[in-house]
């Protein structure tokens, strides 16, 4: 285990599209959506098991989820938890670690994780991010995990990457690190192309030029960093300018102006769509977003009919449901094909599973018609 590997864990976000059992006061990532006994958050640290010494764990959240953060992870210090004031989106978020961590470790490697994603086979992603933390260690690139598209599916961003392996006289290697090889799994990033139609999907996964864009990079901390200086200057001033008080008592104030100044603005559109030294790792072991209840359909665990229930349910000629409830209740189900049934905190749904995509209406119209109390 290298003692210069960090992980960063975002877990600031609502999880709408998860709703209504992910809310605004506990979040998707706060709870066992798989019925493993542990959360999502504690799945995603669990994972780097072996790969990052503990207290170089580091969680970025809303200030407001804070005290979550250390219900579901004791063993870090509260310097290990990055409060964000408000949501800016991914760059801003991405920034603070690393000129958290740059400061901390100079030769600092960064693995960059979201806390809501779900893998299947542990050991296949623990040799994957071994790799790509061998290139990033020795070789100035930004590197993504690419994962091989099962189906075309219209939810998850593409990357394109050049089919070629990348010479390694083409890519700079660091001072100091003359012994590091450029891993020959690595491809040049092509295009990114963020949620395409069903068309240019079925395109994108035949012509086996595509892989799905898993949201998870690795990279030194100073790479990153001078990709926001190059990329996102307005971004790097702010943190630029209060570099010196990170990891200080005046951290916390420094940050609540530094993120009034951010823009909104993910680190896809900010740097890696414009960055010439970004490289993709395809990999394949068991991946999901858990996004969406048909996510959970797809990686649960599903009885003779396809159902994926977590609850106390009885189920009677229905099919290809997803069931997820509270234990204290009986629910009994008759009759139904391809549906969401679920319940959480005084909020019931019941959904075509195709019609999905308008939980994130149905949440707008309840906040307008029943208050904030059910979003």
């Amino acid at each position: 285990m290298d003692q210069h590997t960090y992980l960063v864990v975002m877990a600031g976000g609502i999880g709408s599209r998860f709703w209504p059992f992910s809310r605004t006061h506990h979040p998707k990532q706060f709870h066992d959506v798989l019925g493993l006994g542990r959360s999502m958050l504690q799945l995603t640290v669990d994972r780097f098991a072996g790969i990052c010494p503990p207290e170089n764990v580091f969680v970025v959240t809303n200030r407001d989820y804070v005290e979550l953060v250390q219900q579901h992870l004791p063993e870090l210090a509260a310097h290990q938890i990055l409060g964000e004031p408000i949501g800016r989106n991914t760059a801003p978020c991405i920034a603070y670690a690393s000129y958290r961590i740059a400061r901390l470790d100079p030769e600092a490697v960064m693995v960059v994780t979201p806390a809501d994603h779900a893998v299947m086979h542990e050991e296949n992603f623990r040799a994957t991010i071994r790799t790509a933390l061998a290139g990033a260690r020795s070789h100035n690139v930004l590197i993504t995990l690419g994962i091989q598209p099962s189906r075309p599916d219209t939810g998850y961003g593409y990357i394109q990457f050049i089919d070629d392996e990348v010479p390694a006289q083409h890519v700079r290697q660091l001072p100091g690190h003359a012994d590091g090889a450029f891993p020959k799994q690595l491809r040049k990033v092509k295009t990114f192309t963020e949620k395409p139609n069903a068309e240019l999907a079925q395109m994108f996964v035949s012509s086996g030029e595509f892989l799905w864009n898993s949201g998870l990079f690795v990279w030194r901390a100073d790479a990153i960093v001078q990709a926001f200086h190059q990329y996102l200057s307005d971004i790097a001033e702010v943190f630029d300018e209060g570099r010196e008080q990170l990891g200080t008592p005046a951290e916390e104030e420094f940050i609540t102006r530094a993120y009034s100044l951010c823009r909104n603005i993910s680190i896809d559109y900010g740097v890696m769509e414009k960055a010439d030294n970004v490289y993709v790792l395809p990999a394949d072991f068991g991946w999901s977003d858990l996004g969406t209840w048909d996510s959970l359909h797809r990686m649960g665990q599903h009885d003779a009919d396809e159902n994926v229930v977590d609850g106390n349910a009885l189920l009677y000629d229905t099919r290809e449901c997803v069931i997820k409830t509270p234990p204290e209740r009986l629910v009994v189900v008759q009759g139904l094909e391809g549906y969401i049934v679920a319940e959480y905190d005084n909020v019931l749904l019941i959904c075509k599973r195709t019609e999905e995509q308008r939980v994130k209406d149905f949440v707008a119209d309840v906040k307008s018609k029943k208050g904030n109390g059910y979003n």
